[in-house]
């Protein structure tokens, strides 16, 4: 059984959930120079836990960024039984949880905080938002995707590159219409019915002889 939904939560202790939340929300209220005095003020915990647990600030903007990412989830499945209905369940998963990812109000103030960090050289927080983000989740996904190629669902040739036009059907342009500040709000019936119609065209793209069943 592959299970690719735990990795970060395992690594942590419900506390330190809650502190990587407090940076989190701290992120969504504006908090742009953030420090370890205000997430310990925040978290109500002492400076020295943070520096214990997470180690210095990219330590702990690290472990924020992967908090985060660990949410867009692809489920289990079994490698050796993957069959077509299988693997569309788990793109579909992946591509809604990655939508109300990257649609909720952490996920916009913690990307703008790191655009903007890279254009003005504060922090390294916008190479651990692509190493611990978008890189991260691509490698969680591609052996999904490897494993429909194994089965006889899908062809290409490199993992990455399927990935990657599975991630743009998925996102479309709604990332950077949020970042730019469009009051666009996706309800749980948009993500489904978004992640559906992604899913039915990467395998337009992408599918061989067993073509998934379309949802609903």
């Amino acid at each position: 059984m592959e299970d690719l939904e735990h990795e970060a939560e395992d690594a942590l202790t419900p506390r330190q959930g809650e502190v990587l939340d407090a940076v989190l929300e701290l992120l969504v209220e504006g908090a742009d120079a953030l420090t370890m005095n205000a997430v310990a003020r925040r978290a109500s915990c002492s400076k020295e836990t943070l520096y214990k647990w997470f180690g210095d600030r990219d330590g702990l903007l690290t472990a924020t960024v992967r908090w985060q990412a660990s949410r867009v989830r692809a489920g289990n499945y079994e490698r050796q039984r993957l069959d077509a209905e299988a693997l569309r369940e788990s793109l579909e998963r992946f591509a809604a949880n990655w939508l109300k990812v990257i649609s909720s109000r952490t996920s916009v103030a913690l990307n703008r905080v790191a655009v903007s960090h890279t254009g003005s050289g504060r922090s390294n927080l916008g190479s651990i938002v692509l190493a611990n983000g978008r890189f991260a989740i691509g490698e969680r996904l591609k052996p999904l995707l490897e494993a429909g190629r194994e089965a006889g669902l899908l062809q290409f040739d490199d993992a990455e590159a399927a990935f990657r036009t599975f991630f743009g059907l998925v996102g479309r342009d709604i990332q950077i219409r949020l970042l730019l500040g469009e009051p666009l709000v996706l309800t749980p019936a948009d993500i489904d019915g978004d992640a559906a119609i992604a899913t039915q065209q990467f395998f337009a793209l992408y599918g061989a002889s067993q073509m998934p069943v379309q949802a609903g």
